[in-house]
């Protein structure tokens, strides 16, 4: 019997296909992996509930597990508890500000207006907080586009949930 524990070590390094810098483990989207006998069970939650990656996710859990000889694998996508970005490693925050994407700061958002900015948020390339919203939405709905009105460059931040 394969212990669950190494599975989830196997499954920690697919990356997450938007954002290939952190894997689907530090962002918080691989929930559970149970077997039973020879089938293995993995749950997943999606970021958002319509997130596109998700087909590609399951697919590379899939992928991987064969490659490692486990052919009955089944993958749920679980909705319930919703993500979150607290599920987000510190781990994987730094990964997303070394990548030129600002991270999620839940305890400073301003919780007033859909289009407030969060209150320390920083330009992850120069680390000015001198920085504008461009648009709600960026590369990805999980995203909004600001620029630094400092270094001039364009930015995403990932949206807190």
């Amino acid at each position: 019997m394969v212990d669950p524990l190494e599975i989830k070590r196997i499954l920690s390094v697919i990356p997450d296909p938007e954002i290939p810098v952190i894997s689907i483990e530090e962002l918080g989207i691989l929930r559970d992996v149970r077997v039973e006998g020879e089938q293995i069970t993995i749950d997943i939650t999606p970021t958002y509930s319509g997130c596109p990656a998700m087909k590609v996710i399951e697919q590379d859990i899939v992928s991987l597990l064969h490659e490692k000889g486990m052919d009955k694998v089944k993958v749920n996508l679980i909705y319930s508890p919703a993500w979150t970005t607290d599920w987000i490693t510190e781990g994987a925050k730094e990964k997303l500000r070394k990548y030129g994407i600002a991270p999620p700061e839940k305890s400073t958002v301003d919780k007033g207006t859909l289009t407030g900015k969060p209150k320390n948020l920083s330009c992850p390339r120069c680390g000015s907080k001198h920085v504008e919203m461009v648009s709600q939405f960026g590369s990805t709905a999980c995203k909004a586009l600001y620029k630094c009105l400092d270094c001039k460059e364009p930015f995403d931040y990932f949206k807190c949930i």
